[in-house]
């Protein structure tokens, strides 16, 4: 029987939290003080220990550290629990070695889910226990909060189709997934927590690069600062720096006032290793893309279709077509083989019900930024057409566009499309519109616009 040590001097906390353990199996110890509690640690090598932080005498913190002194302990996991939520305190307790930290009073729900996964760390957001988003059957919803590419772009001339960078939410099999981290995440938290209130979230975010326009909005995403809620962050390790370094480094003095380490939320970084893994209960496909560092395209399958997600990609032959960017010189060869390449990529996105793809440049303007890492709208039409796309979302508009080039480029788009008999739905993606994953789009319109999130200035992060 599975071991827990409960250390903790106000005895209704050790009767709820004790109650709630032995009905889950739990061999249960109890402690009052935190020396009394180390001793039985040391005697007995619980497998769960759960330690108050303001103890007499011996704190929490201190507790943590000699535990975690202690080699016969390692596989020891250990839960603080504190009337006090600050930050600070919360860093503490993980630099002193929690693996979690949970507010009074206990919600006896977030308890048995933070204890799952403190015990269970390989399950990462597959683990059994969490809080379903959805409800199950639930058709898949798609919904564009960040757009842009670069840099944000707000103002006038791009109020129709917006000026966030990118994130998109995907709704589906239960999960709430969010797809990068982009200024568009700021408005999605927000209308998040206006939407479940005093819930738990579940939030998962696939990030498919660390360039600046695809984790910027993180520092100010609202969900992350509630300690109810959990947030896993998932992606593939930079060339310089790790995942977690990258997205802390943004967050530190003096560029942002609160520190990474510092914010409530349970969130949970994990650097991919493999190209298929489940977010939760939606098989997701990732493939490497042609683009400065290391980046992905994302591929996630539903029950009712998949969605594939490539914000930043340059296809390979329109690039080696150009001689300052063709390398070798030797032209047929290279040719030859970005041709190879672009045909994995058509591989990739087949039969796609939904493709989010870069289309940053007309073809005039890609003649001046070949090699740059983002794609001719061109290529884009061509490969989804190839790949028998079903809705092909122009997307990473390009600061420089205002909302009337971005309609101009739909209609070239769609006019090439049918120039190639192809029946395939194209639409330029825009903040705020909202779509079913199986469900066409009204002909030549775009899909119906959801209602923008009102700011609420309780929630600001300043």
């Amino acid at each position: 029987m599975k071991t827990a040590l409960l250390i903790d001097n106000d005895e209704v906390s050790r009767g709820l939290i004790g109650k709630l353990l032995r009905q889950d199996g739990w061999h249960l110890l109890q402690s009052e003080t935190g020396e009394k509690g180390v001793a039985l640690a040391t005697q007995y090598r619980p497998d769960l220990v759960i330690c108050d932080l303001s103890l007499p005498g011996f704190t929490g913190f201190q507790v943590c550290r000699t535990l975690r002194e202690n080699r016969e302990l390692a596989n020891t996991r250990l839960v603080v629990t504190s009337v006090r939520d600050y930050p600070a305190d919360r860093q503490g307790a993980m630099e002193a070695g929690a693996q979690a930290y949970l507010t009074k009073p206990i919600d006896s729900v977030l308890l048995t889910r933070i204890i799952e996964k403190v015990m269970r760390p390989d399950l990462g957001v597959a683990a059994a226990e969490h809080v379903p988003m959805t409800a199950p059957g639930q058709p898949t919803s798609i919904r564009f909060w960040g757009v842009r590419g670069s840099i944000p772009t707000p103002g006038p001339e791009t109020v129709h189709y917006g000026g966030n960078t990118s994130c998109v939410e995907v709704r589906g099999e239960g999960e709430l997934i969010i797809l990068d981290a982009g200024s568009g995440i700021r408005p999605l938290g927000l209308s998040l927590l206006k939407e479940f209130q005093d819930k738990p979230m579940e939030l998962t975010i696939l990030i498919t690069h660390t360039h600046w326009d695809h984790i910027q909005g993180f520092p100010f995403f609202v969900p992350a600062y509630q300690p109810r809620n959990s947030v896993h962050i998932l992606g593939y390790e930079g060339a310089r720096h790790g995942l977690e370094e990258t997205l802390s480094g943004q967050m530190e003095s003096p560029y942002f006032p609160i520190g990474f380490k510092q914010m409530p939320g349970n969130i949970a970084i994990r650097e991919l290793n493999d190209l298929n893994f489940m977010a939760g209960n939606v098989r997701v496909k990732a493939a490497y893309m042609h683009h400065p560092g290391i980046c992905v395209g994302y591929r996630l399958f539903l029950h009712d279709g998949s969605i594939t997600y490539i914000p930043d990609n340059e296809p390979y032959l329109r690039m080696k077509s150009y001689p300052t960017t063709r390398g070798d010189g030797s032209s047929a060869e290279t040719l030859a083989y970005a041709r190879t390449q672009d045909e994995k990529l058509t591989e990739f996105i087949a039969g796609s019900d939904v493709l989010i793809m870069d289309s940053q440049y007309d073809a005039q303007e890609y003649a001046s930024h070949a090699g740059w890492g983002h794609s001719c709208l061109d290529d884009t039409v061509a490969l989804a057409i190839q790949g028998g796309v079903k809705k092909l979302f122009l997307f990473h508009h390009d600061p420089g566009h205002d909302d009337k080039k971005i309609d101009a480029l739909v209609v070239h788009a769609r006019e090439l499309a049918a120039k190639a008999g192809a029946k395939i739905q194209i639409e330029a993606a825009r903040e705020g519109v909202e779509l079913r994953l199986s469900e066409p789009l009204p002909a030549g319109k775009t899909a119906k616009r959801g209602k923008k999130a009102e700011p609420s200035f309780s929630a600001e992060i300043s």
